[in-house]
């Protein structure tokens, strides 16, 4: 997984645990829910990348 990705998917996870923390003060559940979502977004990408990451090591391994 590269640097930037990684960042990228970081940023939509702590934007999203933003926006839930502000739905739950201000009590707007569909802000809340917006934010979990957006964190779920985040978490699928992240384990996308790793997938990719866990193909290339088993990729290179098997040129040794």
């Amino acid at each position: 997984m590269g640097f930037i990705d990684k960042m990228k998917n970081k940023v939509d996870e702590t934007v999203g645990k933003a926006k839930e923390g502000t739905g739950k003060a201000t009590d707007d559940r569909s802000l809340e829910f917006e934010g979990k979502g957006d964190q779920s977004s985040a978490n699928l990408k992240q384990a996308g990348e790793h997938v990719k990451d866990s193909a290339g090591n088993v990729k290179d391994a098997f040129k040794k």
